[in-house]
């Protein structure tokens, strides 16, 4: 009955899609559950009993009406208000909390947070036990959604994120007898989110569930705004840490960044406080890497609820690293460089009469990663105004949300670099550090555009080996229609031509390879610098004297985040554009 019902679907969907071409249809049931449909469509006969053509077109009708229905239902706004809500009250609570001493603190934000996270994991567990095992409840999989290395990534991020709730565990038992038992009751509920939403994503990210529709959309924009609201409130703890406030002769609100704590005079019961303190904020960047990848993973889902796909399975591409050799040998020199003189600048930073020299190797190291990739992605989009693969022009929400995110993200670092740009042209860009700066600013930005188009355009290619088969097939239906000798040598002479022509596109695979081997791993220097603590925004002060510290650390402190996230996400698209390569 499955089958029979699978395939009422496809006919309504090819039906349908010949009004919409190149489209895959897309149903969101909302007043009607679809489960009541799917019971209409069990009276199908067996196909044993082919039904009359006056039944099939009944029963198209009545699947394309219910799919109209869809599309008007309260469903989608209904979760939509849900997702809103949260994250304005999210972000009015994360912000009173880092800048309000008296009336808001971190224990009203931690309880807020605590609640999010236990009706998460309460729906996910209804949806685990209930709606996945209902009977024809999810007649499809979206084969794009959740690949097998972002659910990995998902897992190694949540590992560590786990290991820095056990790190604040260990850290706020030392303040249990002078501070909120909310501090240690936090990272406890986190700890346990993690392992929930971790197993539920790996198992059903790839869900497009047809019943329970609008509970599951509430339920999955309930996930979405937890993870973003975790998100914020680590960004703005690791944030206010990793920001100081310079003595640079002008007032400055020292009310805005206060201790983690409150009152200094709560003093720690152990004496390994400050060890656990500062590991676990070493461990921020990937609570936060992890924040933002549930979050994608559950919209995806979010736009699958009801939804009909074509019954294609994905590609299986195998990732075969012999392809390639150049590219990951200089983007791996390029790492170790980059982590060499990382922990030379944080160290020389600290000392007053190193900062300049520390600057200066940061400067120059930056603009030299990113001219190299400027270049490499310059080649790249060349190679693709040459290649004569076609664009996909399948609708796919993963790729849609990979596209938006990857030019969304990047704004985070397009404003960061126009501002610092207007402050060193204004103020003359007198001196050596103000002229790498302003290098870098420059560089920065013609790197992120042809960064941002090299992977748009690998994303929306097809791949070479969908090529390939569809070239191989074709010659070998060739071959059956013709037995005579003559045409049959005339074939093999078509199929060396035909192989010869492929051997010599490989040359262009592999330079696309090496271009996308070298960007991940560039990018996975420039993610790991200023995830760890890397600020020459504020250890230069030309910025912060031209727009002052409260504009500049407001500008760096939102658009940095972003910056960051836009790196780890180009690692992950980079090496989806190289499997397609």
């Amino acid at each position: 009955m499955k089958t029979v019902a699978q395939q009422m679907f496809r006919t309504c969907n090819k039906l349908v899609s010949r009004k919409t071409p190149n489209d895959v249809v897309e149903a969101h049931p909302s007043n009607l559950e679809t489960a009541a449909q799917l019971e209409n469509i069990q009276h199908i006969p067996s196909p044993s009993h082919p039904p009359s053509a006056e039944a099939v077109r009944e029963s198209v009708h009545h699947v394309a009406v219910v799919m109209e229905r869809a599309h008007h239902g309260g469903g989608w706004l209904l979760s939509g208000i849900i997702c809103i809500n949260i994250l304005i009250l999210g972000c009015a609570l994360v912000s009173g909390s880092a800048f309000n001493s008296v009336a808001i603190t971190a224990v009203h934000r931690q309880i807020f947070v605590i609640v999010l996270l236990l009706l998460t994991m309460l729906w996910m567990l209804f949806y685990t036990v209930f709606t996945s095992r209902k009977d024809q409840a999810v007649l499809f999989k979206d084969s794009h959604a959740g690949p097998v290395w972002l659910r990995v990534g998902l897992v190694l991020f949540g590992l560590l994120s786990l290991l820095m709730d056990i790190f604040k565990i260990a850290n706020y038992v030392g303040y249990l007898h002078c501070d909120s038992a909310v501090k240690v009751a936090f990272p406890v509920v986190q700890a346990v989110f993690l392992v929930v939403q971790t197993y539920f994503l790996w198992i059903h990210a790839k869900d497009c569930v047809q019943v329970h529709t609008n509970f599951t959309r509430c339920g999955l924009t309930l996930t979405l705004s937890t993870n973003l609201v975790v998100w914020m409130a680590a960004v703005t703890e690791e944030s206010i840490h990793q920001t100081e406030i310079p003595d640079l002769n002008f007032s400055v609100s020292h009310k805005m960044y206060r201790a983690s704590y409150g009152d200094k005079k709560c003093k720690c019961s152990h004496s390994v406080c400050d060890t656990f303190k500062e590991a676990y904020y070493y461990l921020y960047p990937f609570n936060i890497e992890y924040s933002l990848f549930a979050s994608a993973m559950a919209y995806v889902m979010w736009k699958n609820v009801g939804r009909l796909v074509e019954d294609h399975s994905h590609h299986n591409v195998r990732f075969r690293p012999k392809d390639v050799c150049l590219g990951p040998l200089a983007g791996i020199l390029l790492v170790v460089i980059g982590l060499v003189t990382f922990i030379l600048y944080e160290v020389d930073v600290l000392e007053e009469e190193k900062r300049n020299m520390a600057l200066l190797i940061h400067f120059i190291v930056n603009i030299v990663i990113v001219s190299l990739m400027s270049i490499s992605a310059m080649i790249g989009c060349i190679f693709y105004r040459l290649d004569r693969r076609e664009h996909v022009s399948e609708k796919n929400p993963t790729r849609s949300l990979d596209m938006g995110l990857l030019v969304g993200a990047s704004m985070g670092q397009f404003v960061i670099s126009y501002f610092t740009i207007v402050a060193v042209v204004a103020t003359g860009a007198r001196g050596y550090l103000n002229a790498l700066n302003l290098g870098w600013a420059v560089l920065t930005v013609l790197q992120l555009g042809l960064q941002n188009y090299f992977i748009i355009e690998g994303l929306h290619r097809e791949p070479f080996h969908v090529m390939q088969e569809a070239a191989l097939h074709t010659n070998a239906h060739a071959l059956q229609e013709h037995v005579e000798m003559s045409i049959v040598m005339e074939s093999n002479k078509s199929s060396y031509f035909l192989t010869s022509s492929l051997s010599k596109t490989s040359w262009k695979r592999r330079v696309l390879k090496e271009v996308c081997a070298f960007l991940l791993f560039a990018n996975i220097i420039l993610w790991i610098m200023p995830a760890f603590g890397a600020r020459p925004q504020f250890d230069h002060p030309l910025e912060i004297k031209f727009y002052k510290f409260t504009m500049w650390a407001a500008i760096v402190n939102i658009g940095l985040p972003f910056g960051i996230f836009y790196r780890m996400h180009s690692v992950a698209s980079l090496f989806e554009v190289y499997l397609l390569s």
